[in-house]
């Protein structure tokens, strides 16, 4: 479904960018992937993705330097020739009610968020515009879409992800390049395991269960393909039916 194509994942090391990143490669896909936590985590999906029998390489990058991430997409563009697909995925939070979050939590958390994926849409904008062809997934949250007590940062930062998807598909539509967002709701990763209220969330979502990074790596996957290419400036929920 992506044979030959190049796709570069942010915050892939792990959780749903992990999950992308396999699937990318099962599809036939060359991965590149940003991570910046542990690097054993990286060399290990690493050569996952090359026992798949794909070209890929694991890049150490803060998302949140625009020269760091300058500097990382020159890397990657010179190791694999090009760039089709961008997933921007890294993402953190630092959840507090608002009366007790300090600035630094909420600058962090949107330079993150927000900043870095402008960052990395910066780099590959004329490479897609260029070639007339290729696909932009952000990864965004239902926090962007309806709020969460104790997460202004955060979704103030996710909706922020949605307004610059709808932009930059507008921007890039006549050039064949679609642009859409992908709006999670409560999934099985790190960043959800800390979370103590599960069973009362759980019975919140209509189906019944959280989502699994995979099911999200399936929608991805459907984005970056063929199938895909009459669909841009969309924002896709998946959340087992929560937000709606």
């Amino acid at each position: 479904m992506l044979k030959g194509k190049v796709a570069v994942v942010t915050g892939g090391s792990r959780g749903i960018g992990r999950a992308i990143c396999e699937r990318f490669a099962e599809n036939g896909a060359n991965v590149a992937f940003l991570y910046s936590g542990s690097a054993e985590k990286a060399e290990e999906l690493k050569a996952k993705l090359l026992a798949s029998g794909v070209k890929a390489e694991a890049y150490k990058c803060n998302v949140a330097d625009f020269n760091e991430v300058s500097d990382t997409f020159k890397r990657i563009v010179a190791d694999f020739g090009t760039v089709d697909i961008l997933v921007n995925n890294a993402g953190i939070t630092r959840d507090k009610l608002l009366l007790s979050m300090r600035e630094q939590d909420f600058d962090e958390v949107l330079d993150v968020n927000l900043k870095g994926f402008f960052n990395t849409i910066k780099q590959v904008y004329p490479i897609l515009a260029k070639k007339r062809a290729g696909k932009i997934i952000n990864i965004s949250s239902i926090s962007g879409l309806i709020g969460n007590p104790g997460q202004a940062n955060y979704s103030a930062s996710k909706a922020g992800v949605i307004g610059l998807t709808k932009t930059v598909a507008k921007e890039l539509a006549s050039r064949g390049v679609c642009c859409n967002a992908i709006a999670p709701g409560f999934i099985k990763t790190d960043m959800t395991a800390a979370f103590t209220g599960e069973n009362r969330l759980v019975s919140s979502i209509p189906l019944g269960r959280m989502g699994l990074p995979e099911e999200v790596a399936s929608l991805a996957l459907f984005l970056a393909s063929p199938s895909s290419d009459y669909i841009t400036g969309e924002v896709i929920r998946i959340d087992g039916g929560l937000a709606m």
